[in-house]
């Protein structure tokens, strides 16, 4: 008599839906699963390739943006999947604020594994519909705290943002309102190595820049939209945090962020950055105040901080 052997079932790993993170390219999702873990208490679980396409690698570390896209991703997820928000609904930030351990960003031989521990508050509901909430998020990989997060977002169904949106919300009429995109700065003037992923042209004076809205770029406008993405702006003011850096070469490591208005495709934009008062700390550590204006009002604020290798003489200065 023989005796068979059984072979356990390997354990296979997938990313979500496209669909629930809101993303066209299956390539850009960066969540594999998620549960609930108590009550408003989820644990969602990501991974990052050693390399993306936008958010990219440098000097073996990664890109501390990719932890912003990671908690994007998650609060169309959480809001479809456990508060019962439907396809189509728009979630938009209000807030959005992280900060990372540049230690614990380093590249390994193989994609990085991560889970995010995240508590849902604030949560605030018309009827029985979704209608916003706030996330911490605390990001931990080989069971090292990695970085964290808060972001605070407002839910919307179909009609509420058509209302909100009005005319703006109309795609074929944007794109006959758009004007020829701006000449980009030099990609090492705000820490980029490609032309394309610039997100800053040259302004009208010092600390001013014009944002550029590709509305071409894979990974930025992945699909339609009728309003600078939210991840675009956050793009925008680390860039120009590098640029206000300069001539030291400077890393994101935190960013406080408000998104207090839309801001249109069809309208320059303008990034304008302020060195906060004693700018440099000892360590290095830059602050910059970023504003984005648009028609003589303020879209969007972000503080950001940035490790830099700032000459002595520069951080004296400040």
């Amino acid at each position: 008599m023989s005796v068979g052997t059984t072979t356990p079932a390997p354990v296979l790993t997938r990313t979500v839906a496209r669909e629930y993170v809101h993303k066209a390219a299956h390539s850009e999702v960066l969540l594999t699963g998620w549960r609930a873990v108590g009550q408003d208490l989820f644990v969602v679980t990501a991974q990052w390739p050693r390399d993306h396409a936008f958010y990219a690698t440098v000097d073996g570390r990664h890109d501390p943006l990719l932890l912003a896209e990671t908690v994007r991703q998650a609060i169309p997820l959480l809001s479809h999947a456990a508060y019962g928000a439907p396809f189509g609904h728009r979630q938009i930030w209000n807030r959005f604020a992280h900060a990372v351990d540049p230690a614990v960003l380093d590249v390994g031989d193989a994609p990085t594994e991560l889970e995010l521990h995240l508590s849902c508050s604030d949560i605030t509901r018309r009827g029985t519909r979704l209608a916003g909430l706030t996330m911490d998020v605390g990001f931990v990989r080989d069971g090292r705290l990695l970085g964290g997060a808060e972001a605070a977002f407002s839910n919307h169904p179909p009609a509420v943002y058509e209302r909100l949106r009005g005319p703006y919300g109309d795609l074929d009429d944007l794109r006959t309102r758009l004007s020829t995109l701006p000449e980009p700065l030099a990609p090492h003037l705000v820490g980029r190595e490609r032309t394309r992923d610039v997100v800053l042209a040259e302004g009208d004076r010092p600390n001013r820049f014009l944002l550029r809205a590709d509305l071409g770029h894979a990974t930025l406008f992945d699909h339609p939209v009728d309003h600078a993405p939210g991840m675009l702006l956050l793009e925008a003011a680390r860039q120009a945090a590098h640029a206000a850096a300069r001539p030291a070469q400077a890393r994101l490591v935190g960013m406080s962020a408000e998104f207090l208005r839309y801001a249109e495709l069809d309208a320059p934009c303008w990034i304008e950055t302020r060195l906060a008062p004693r700018a440099w700390d000892t360590s290095g550590r830059l602050q910059v105040h970023v504003t984005a204006r648009q028609g003589g009002q303020v879209v969007f604020t972000a503080d950001a901080t940035a490790q830099t290798a700032a000459p002595a003489e520069l951080r004296q200065a400040s």
